[in-house]
């Protein structure tokens, strides 16, 4: 539209200025215009005259509106990947967007905000990230303030095959209800397969954001999400994987031993994927065939029948489905309260029963989906209609146990063979044991790279180090020397591992003791459990040398633990506080405070699942 100078009441110069401005400026621009004009006339109506500091003040209230935070807390970078995605499309909405981590917010100044987004995963049974635990703890405490200015929503994380699944973002979403708070559109809760729900989340939040601010609200397919934690060189991602070549696949332990550990060394060549230290590998699996077929005739399905993969309508034939697009090895709570409307069996209804809780839960632990249909039977529903009742079948995320730097277009992953007898059958870790018996030198594996920026090695290269990594948990660590290695990285490095035995359990044995020989590595010690009558762990060689494991970290180390969440991590933090109480002097309040100041400095790094 052109402005006329006959149709207005403007002057030739200030049409010719308007007609310059007007086709060039944004939705966002025209509103803060309209808002400006508006303020500015109500000062001229109320002081006779048009003074521009009055109206300032105003647009600056009517633009405020446009500011929204967004806080994540991430222990392995997917609420990260997801707030940062969340960013970025909200600035293309012009809106003006803080982003932050929980760990580094400062929780008084949620008095003064005014749109809250919080992305969150839930850790273990049902507790925070790391980088959440002390927002989180404020956030509950008596400290908290009233937010009754405060609109927000959560977007919670997490894995239905836990009990306590997205526990933490719908203690969030409940606590900021107590406080006040408005909710601007409803929490989501997703599961593992997280891209859709988490997109329509987004519109949802922008919808209600364009709604408050008055702007208009733009079509579906432009606030369309494509939210991943991977690395952003490559075409290759999460929902699109590179078919890497399996270069290597060596049994790391003895003759003898009681585990099975794979060594894999997997070609990237021609992906563009690139990684660092810290970093995972994302394996996509694929089910057993003897399950899948020993379902099906279960189940009396045909295995050729077409059946819908996605909402997009992609069909293949359903043996080929429940072999590569859905999980049929974890049992959830959700999916047997749907099953159960496809069966009169008194037993599962009885098992769903509020208190029998337990019996549920001990239900869950070690069985499978075949397992579910030859015990509550007969069913009544077809191939199609079970299997939409099925999640995806996700990824596997292994610790990368290599240097990209040392080994150009190659990854290393360190895996732990899951084999296992449970209610009278063999089961078998599915991305474990096809990666033991079917990833064969030659053929190829769909894969991508996972960023974790919760677990790096420290800018400064002098930095020291102290690595804790029982078991496969050693695997990131052997990433970190091969980069200290090849960077020439001057600071001290020490290594804490424990396995069953020595002689067939000592992971990359040689490997460290080259590291140790030649100064890349300034301290080993090792844990083999039952090479002792009593048994021995990390955590107590970590006690034995306290004192000097209290200077390294008093010279400004940074402690690293990957492994066991449930067991190993809970004893390690024990073993570090105990080091602090004894060596430190400080009361156990004092070595808990310590260690959280230590998180905040990025200096107590976990990888633990």
């Amino acid at each position: 539209m052109v402005l006329q100078v006959k149709n207005s009441p403007f002057d030739e110069e200030q049409v010719e200025l308007l007609n310059r401005l007007l086709p060039n400026i944004t939705e966002a621009q025209q509103f803060w215009l309209s808002g400006y004009l508006t303020a500015l006339n109500s000062s001229a109506a109320s002081t006779g005259t048009a003074v521009l500091e009055q109206p300032e003040a105003k647009v600056e209230q009517i633009v405020a509106v446009k500011e929204v935070t967004v806080l994540f807390g991430s222990q392995t970078g997917n609420s990260q990947g997801i707030a940062e995605e969340l960013s970025h499309k909200l600035k293309e909405q012009e809106f003006n967007v803080t982003l932050t981590s929980m760990n580094d917010f400062k929780p008084n100044a949620l008095k003064k905000l005014e749109h809250l987004l919080l992305v969150v995963s839930t850790q273990g049974e049902g507790d925070p990230p790391d980088t959440a635990i002390q927002f989180h703890e404020f956030l509950h405490g008596k400290r908290a303030p009233k937010l009754e200015q405060l609109r927000y929503s959560v977007l919670s994380l997490g894995d239905s095959s836990y009990e306590f699944f997205c526990q933490t973002g719908k203690e969030f979403d409940s606590r900021l209800e107590e406080l006040g708070a408005t909710r601007l559109a409803p929490r989501v809760d997703c599961d593992l397969d997280y891209d859709e729900p988490a997109a329509e989340w987004f519109e949802n939040v922008i919808g209600a954001l364009n709604e408050i601010t008055g702007t208009s609200v733009r079509s579906p397919q432009d606030l369309s999400i494509a939210i991943s934690a991977d690395s952003g060189q490559s075409t290759y991602s999460r929902t699109r994987p590179f078919q890497a070549e399996v270069y290597e696949n060596i049994n790391l332990n003895g003759r003898g031993s009681n585990k099975e550990t794979r060594h894999l060394e997997i070609s990237l060549e021609g992906s563009g994927l690139e990684y660092e230290p810290g970093d995972s590998l994302g394996i996509y699996p694929e089910n057993d065939v003897q399950l899948v077929e020993a379902m099906i005739q279960e189940a009396g399905w045909n295995p050729n029948e077409s059946i819908p993969i996605n909402k997009q309508g992609e069909r293949r034939s359903l043996r080929e489905a429940l072999l590569n697009h859905y999980e049929i090895t974890v049992l959830t709570k959700p999916l047997l309260e749907q099953a159960a409307q496809f069966t009169a069996s008194d037993s599962l209804q009885n098992l769903l029963k509020p208190e029998n809780v337990r019996e549920l839960r001990n239900y869950l632990e070690g069985r499978d989906l075949l397992d579910v249909l030859r015990d509550f039977g007969p069913w009544n529903a077809s191939a199609n209609e079970f299997t939409q009742l099925l999640r995806k079948l996700p990824p596997r995320l292994y610790s990368i146990a290599s240097s990209l730097q040392a080994n150009p277009e190659e990854v290393h992953v360190t895996v732990g063979v899951v084999r296992y007898e449970s209610h009278g059958r063999n089961r078998n870790g599915v991305c474990s044991v096809q990666l033991a018996e079917r990833a064969e030198p030659g053929s190829t594996l769909p894969v991508y790279i996972h960023k974790n920026p919760n677990f790096k090695l420290p800018e400064n290269p002098d930095t020291p180090i102290i690595m804790i990594g029982p078991g496969t948990g050693v695997a990131p660590f052997r990433s970190f020397m091969e980069e200290r290695e090849e960077t020439g990285a001057a600071g001290k490095s020490w290594l804490f591992f424990g396995d069953q035995h020595y002689v067939t359990d000592f992971l990359y044995q040689t490997e460290w003791q080259r590291w140790l020989k030649e100064g890349v590595l300034t301290n080993l010690d090792v844990a083999f459990s039952r090479d002792t009558d009593e048994k021995v762990y990390v955590q107590h060689r970590m006690q034995a040398h306290s004192h000097e494991l209290y200077q390294w970290i008093e010279e400004g180390a940074v402690l690293y633990i990957c492994g066991d969440e449930q067991h190993m991590a809970k004893d390690v933090h024990a073993a570090l506080i105990s080091i602090l109480e004894q060596e430190g002097s400080m009361s156990t309040e004092m070595a808990e405070a310590y260690l959280t100041k230590l998180q905040q400095q990025k200096r107590y790094q976990r990888d633990v699942y």
